[in-house]
């Protein structure tokens, strides 16, 4: 009976050591299959014509770091924006960490990074360097701007056109759009993507590529 229990011990180990394994690698594999998936839609997609919804009007605000950054920085680049606030409850967590997960499959090209708070009364510089760490934002490739509050607003909605609200008595939160916007390298837009959908990052990492393409350096 002893030996029995004994025999049967490293067996139990083995496959207890077997389920560890995979329930470290399963999660691993699925991931890296879905990356493979998004790899091969945008490469499907990147041969489809993207639109022109016309220009970006000239702007200029505060970065993270306190200096001045404005269209000009962004002169002959392709960039994505997006505008959120760091204390969002709502839908800002999911639009910033889908504008981070972009980094790496562009991080061999030229492509920057913008993203416009719509609450500049508490997002100050300083508060939006922390912001930029948490989503471990590329120094030089993104950058998070604030100003004034107006001129935000204005931008969103006469530039972008793209729906904004402030604080109110009717809304304890600001208002914005949950789009992401790519912009080409002669400052006209040319997508807009719902970062709340499942298809938004593959459909504007492939009209990302296609504009590289198109507009090489």
């Amino acid at each position: 009976m002893t030996a029995t229990v004994v025999a049967t011990q490293p067996l139990t180990r083995r496959k207890s050591h077997v389920a560890i394994l995979v329930l470290i690698l399963f999660p691993i594999v699925i991931g890296a299959g879905m990356l493979w998936l998004r790899h091969v839609e945008v490469q499907r997609l990147e041969s489809r014509q993207i639109q022109n919804y016309g220009s970006v009007p000239p702007f200029q605000f505060t970065n993270q770091d306190g200096k001045p950054f404005g269209s000009s920085d962004l002169a002959g680049k392709i960039w994505i924006a997006d505008f959120i606030y760091s204390t969002c409850p709502g839908p800002c967590p999911m639009i910033s960490t889908r504008m981070s997960e972009m980094q790496r499959p562009l991080e061999k090209t030229d492509v920057h990074f913008v993203s416009f708070t719509v609450d500049p009364d508490k997002d100050t510089p300083e508060r939006l360097r922390e912001y930029a760490g948490q989503l471990h934002a590329a120094p030089g490739r993104w950058d998070f701007l604030t100003g004034p509050k107006s001129e935000i607003y204005n931008l969103s909605l006469n530039g972008f056109k793209l729906a904004a609200a402030a604080r109110s008595s009717e809304n304890p939160e600001p208002l914005h759009s949950t789009r992401m916007i790519l912009v080409d390298r002669h400052g006209q837009i040319r997508g807009y993507y719902d970062a709340t959908t499942a298809d938004a990052i593959t459909k504007l990492l492939a009209d990302t590529n296609h504009l590289l393409k198109e507009q090489p350096r």
